[in-house]
C-alpha cells in the first residue's frame, strides 16, 4: 500500500511538473516592438537605496534607468562605479544617462561632464544657468554627449517649458536639446503632444507623468489619472520616429510610491498597445 502511494504521488509530481513546463511564458512588453524604451527617472527613488530601486524595476519590467547622484555620487571611483554597473547588470537595467545634474558655475559644468564621462553615458540632464550655455555649447562638442535641459514648468523660472528650451538651444550645437518633461510643459499651459512634433529634432530625454491641470495648481498623480492625453502621445512617439527613453518620474506618495509606479508604467505600456 505504501509503495502503491508513493507511485501515485510521484506520478502527480511529474504530471504537474511537466503540466508548469507546458504552460506559455508572459508577452514581452509591447514597448519591447517600439523604437523608443520606457525607463525610470532616478529622482523616482530619491527617498530608496539602488537595491530597492532595482527590485521595483525588476518586478516593472523596465530596463533603463536615468542615474541620480544620491545613488553613484559624483566623487565615486571608478572601482565603485563599476560595481555600480555590475549591481545594473545583474538586474537587467542599463544606467543609460545621468542627471539632472544642476550647474551654476563653470565648475560645477567642468564636474557634469567630467563625471558622465567616467559613468561611461553619453547623455547629460542638466539644469544649467543660462548664462552658461555657451561654456555648455563647448564642453558638448569637447566630450561628444548629448545636453537634455530639463524644463520645470511654472515653479521655476529658469526654463519652464519645451518652447523656452528651444529658444535657448536652437542656434546651439546639434547636441544640445532638451528632457521634456510632458507633466511640467503643460502645467506651464503648453502642449506636450504638439510640442514633442514640434521640437522632435532637439529631444532626447522624456520624462512621463500625468497632472491634475494645466497651471500651476495642477500636481503630479499617476498616469492615466490626470488629464494628460497619452493616445495622442504615443502616437506622435511613433510619428516622430523617437529612439530616446520615457522615462517614468513618479512625484506622488513618495514615501511608499510603488503602486503608482506599477499603476503607471501599466497604463502607459496599455496606451501603447492599445494604439498599436
Amino acid at each position: 500500500m505504501k509503495k502503491h502511494l508513493t507511485s501515485l504521488l510521484l506520478f502527480f509530481f511529474l504530471a504537474v511538473s511537466a503540466w508548469a513546463q507546458d504552460r506559455p511564458d508572459p508577452q514581452s512588453p509591447p514597448d519591447a516592438n517600439e523604437k523608443f524604451k520606457v525607463g525610470m527617472a532616478g529622482f523616482t527613488f530619491v527617498k530608496f537605496d539602488i537595491d530597492k530601486t532595482l527590485e521595483t524595476m525588476q518586478r516593472a519590467d523596465v530596463h533603463y534607468l536615468c542615474i541620480k547622484d544620491f545613488h553613484l555620487p559624483f566623487n565615486s571611483t571608478d572601482e565603485q562605479i563599476a560595481s555600480f554597473h555590475a549591481k545594473l547588470k545583474a538586474k537587467g537595467v542599463t544606467g543609460y544617462a545621468v542627471g539632472p545634474i544642476y550647474m551654476k558655475s563653470e565648475e560645477e559644468v567642468d564636474k557634469g561632464f567630467e563625471y558622465a564621462k567616467r559613468v561611461g553615458v553619453k547623455l547629460i540632464v542638466g539644469v544649467p544657468n543660462v548664462e552658461l550655455l555657451p561654456y555648455v555649447n563647448k564642453k558638448v562638442k569637447e566630450y561628444d554627449m548629448k545636453y537634455a535641459i530639463h524644463l520645470h514648468g511654472p515653479d521655476i523660472e529658469l526654463y519652464p517649458d519645451a518652447e523656452d528650451v528651444w529658444k535657448h538651444t536652437k542656434d546651439l550645437d546639434a547636441r544640445m536639446g532638451m528632457c521634456l518633461d510632458i507633466g511640467h510643459d503643460l502645467r506651464n499651459g503648453k502642449d506636450p503632444v504638439a510640442d514633442l512634433k514640434k521640437y522632435k529634432s532637439r529631444v532626447f530625454d522624456i520624462h512621463i507623468k500625468d497632472v491634475t491641470a494645466a497651471s500651476k495648481q495642477g500636481y503630479s498623480v499617476e498616469i492615466g489619472r490626470g488629464i494628460i492625453d497619452f493616445p495622442a502621445f504615443v502616437k506622435m512617439l511613433r510619428k516622430v520616429g523617437y529612439t530616446g527613453v520615457c522615462s517614468l518620474e513618479h512625484e506622488r506618495n513618495m514615501d511608499n510610491p510603488f503602486m503608482g509606479i506599477a499603476e503607471s508604467i501599466g497604463y502607459f505600456r496599455a496606451m501603447i498597445k492599445a494604439t498599436k
